[in-house]
């Protein structure tokens, strides 16, 4: 056994999965992904208060480098103006030609903090001037720039999943390892509580405590409840499968000769048996942090998680549920990609490292 978690060093899994050219395309999405969002108040050129009601659902900006005479220029852009189309009684957006509003990089802008605790003001691009605005992905139905709010957005979207991990796999952990170590009356009693609680219907469950939640609760306040609600229905079916792994590694020698010599069975449940899970325990979060991802998505979509003006990429793809948005406004949509994209990228990442640990795999 030793001799196989040896021969599955870290180095050797990180070297197969970046042979793997699928599995190399999903790392390097989801570093991009994560970077981003780390970075997002540097990257996003307006903080997440900005609002500008007069450009509401504008379609995003165009960016210009060769002028109308045909000369190169420095990256320019133009603010667009609405107008009402009488004719079709909706909102036209037209380019007002009239100034041009150049892009700078590295310029002061909106303070925000980075990794949520460094004061700083500079933004890696933005227009040269108050007035002028550029929406790399368009605008919502309050004027907020979508782009940004993809950032900020990502930073609850992206990292719920860890954060609920973090709760539900130690304890899936221990709960297994100490019903499958015990045995007997002890492990049937505490496989009917795991049991009964795989028997509710999660999220069922969560709907109906969002929509009991005070409504002056604040966004993070609901992430936070959000996260524990998610973890504590999330480990049952993870323990489980522990306490099968453990039932058949507690027959080990090096087991008996850890009880022989006097080791507390938490002791022996800690340091011997539990980390001969680790394959498991590696792909089932490599596999479990999609689904927390889709719940997250899937609540706030439905306005029962994270509550406007906050951004999460569910709330904001709720504005593309209406078939017009769809059609008129495609930009609405990108948040569904991500999500797509990120859910999908972990799946491939999962399902690679299952295949590495797997035992009946053969190491090249």
């Amino acid at each position: 056994m030793k001799k196989r978690i040896n021969d599955r060093s870290l180095r050797s899994i990180v070297q197969r999965l970046l042979k793997d050219k699928y599995t190399f395309t999903a790392l390097t999405i989801l570093s991009i992904l994560y970077l981003s969002i780390a970075f997002a108040g540097f990257i996003a050129p307006y903080s997440k208060e900005f609002s500008d009601r007069h450009l509401s659902y504008a379609p995003p900006s165009k960016v210009f480098t060769i002028t109308p005479e045909g000369k190169l220029s420095w990256p320019y852009t133009y603010n667009y103006k609405r107008t009402f189309n009488p004719n079709t009684f909706k909102m036209d957006f037209k380019l007002d030609r009239s100034q041009r509003y150049y892009l700078k990089f590295f310029s002061k802008g909106d303070d925000y903090k980075l990794f949520g605790f460094i004061p700083c003001d500079i933004h890696l691009f933005s227009v040269d001037s108050k007035n002028g605005r550029l929406f790399l992905l368009g605008t919502d139905i309050n004027g907020r720039d979508n782009f940004s709010r993809l950032l900020y957005g990502g930073q609850i979207s992206l990292t719920i999943g860890f954060i609920a991990l973090f709760i539900s796999f130690p304890i899936g952990l221990l709960y297994g390892g100490i019903s499958g170590y015990a045995g007997g009356k002890v492990d049937n009693a505490m496989m009917r509580l795991t049991e009964a609680i795989m028997s509710i219907p999660s999220f069922y469950l969560l709907i109906s405590l969002a929509a009991i939640l005070p409504a002056n609760m604040t966004s993070s306040q609901r992430f936070t409840l959000i996260t524990v609600i998610l973890a504590f229905i999330g480990w049952a079916g993870f323990s489980r499968v522990v306490r099968g792994m453990v039932l058949s590694i507690k027959k080990q020698e090096y087991v008996d000769a850890a009880k022989a010599i006097g080791a507390h069975p938490l002791r022996i449940i800690a340091k011997h048996i539990l980390p001969q899970t680790a394959s498991y325990v590696i792909v089932a979060i490599t596999l479990s942090v999609p689904g927390y991802i889709l719940a997250e998505s899937g609540l706030s979509f439905l306005g029962l998680g994270i509550q406007q003006p906050d951004a999460s990429w569910g709330n904001m793809l709720k504005e593309a549920q209406e078939y017009i948005n769809v059609i008129n406004r495609p930009w609405l949509l990108i948040p569904g990609g991500l999500i797509f994209i990120a859910v999908l990228s972990f799946n491939l990442i999962g399902d690679a490292v299952r295949d590495i640990l797997d035992p009946k795999s053969k190491l090249n």
